[in-house]
């Protein structure tokens, strides 16, 4: 993919009947990512108790979809402020969908990276996605969910790529292959099962896919991805990272070789049904990465293929 195609919507990304309001955003990324947090709350870390009528939320995998539910609470400019306990419930991938989405209707490359944070908690990498937007001069990496406000060390508007603070998902298994880190501090949290070598596996997957434009909810599985690493394709993984991270450094050819490889080699996508869970489906079934199976169809409120 080049700039332009950076610059279009995709079929998550896209707001159709609600783009007025992002046009009425403006495009300076401190003021997106503050409305993507006034819009939306973390489910877990962001200070409130969800209700259970509203658990699904974070399943809103469509941005108008998160746009429906805020608007349904609350018909005003995006920017109006909402009460924390009563904004969309989602996680960074929707802060940053929501960013990307803002800056793409105003023109301005951005696609989203996933991959672990290391600033959270000290000595743990959490599962995490950032936005990237192209400044004019360099892709920029950003984390809306982060408030400036914030005792934070470091400028979470401009990461610096090479300081270890997020790692891209490729990044971290190359890492792994070479034996210079531990995967089991990889993961969604220190209290679960679900990190490691298997899961920083399947992250390269969601990586690429986020980076052809299918941003998609972190809890889905498609394709190579698996929970034992016994049955993963190790070499498969190996290549795509290599590509990701030259494509990173600039290489056009690695660049249209992940296009060209997604678009035709079905391990690396998903398909026209995906298997998914929920955190919500995850506490209700243990605390194990075990999916279940989510039919998909090309219409309607299970549609993960728009």
């Amino acid at each position: 993919m080049d700039l332009d195609d950076y610059r279009t919507h995709s079929r998550y990304s896209d707001p159709r009947r609600h783009a007025a309001l992002l046009d009425a955003v403006p495009a300076d990324l401190a003021a997106v990512a503050a409305t993507a947090r006034n819009v939306i709350v973390h489910y877990r870390a962001g200070g409130v108790e969800l209700p259970a009528d509203r658990r699904d939320e974070v399943n809103n995998r469509w941005l108008d979809r998160i746009l429906d539910t805020d608007q349904a609470r609350f018909p005003l400019p995006l920017t109006a402020t909402r009460p924390a306990a009563d904004r969309v419930a989602g996680c960074c991938r929707d802060h940053t969908l929501f960013t990307v989405a803002v800056l793409r209707q105003h023109g301005v490359p951005a696609r989203s990276r996933v991959g672990f944070a290391s600033y959270f908690t000290p000595g743990w990498h959490h599962d995490h996605v950032l936005a990237e937007y192209w400044n004019g001069e360099r892709w920029v990496w950003a984390d809306p969910e982060l408030d400036p406000a914030g005792e934070w060390q470091f400028d979470g508007y401009d990461i610096d790529p090479t300081a270890g603070l997020f790692d891209s998902a490729a990044r971290v298994w190359t890492a792994y292959r070479a034996g210079t880190v531990d995967p089991d501090v990889y993961g969604v949290d220190e209290g679960l099962p679900i990190r490691g070598a298997w899961f920083v596996y399947n992250y390269v997957l969601q990586e690429l896919a986020h980076r052809q434009k299918d941003e998609l909810l972190l809890w889905d599985t498609f394709g190579a991805m698996t929970d034992d690493l016994a049955y993963a394709d190790l070499a498969l993984a190996d290549e795509i990272a290599a590509l990701l991270l030259a494509a990173d450094g600039g290489d056009r050819a690695a660049e249209k070789e992940l296009a060209d490889r997604y678009a035709t080699d079905a391990r690396l996508r998903p398909g026209h049904s995906i298997r998914s869970v929920s955190p919500d489906q995850r506490r209700r079934l243990g605390s194990g990465p075990a999916p279940l199976d989510v039919k998909v169809s090309r219409h309607g409120v299970k549609d993960a293929l728009r």
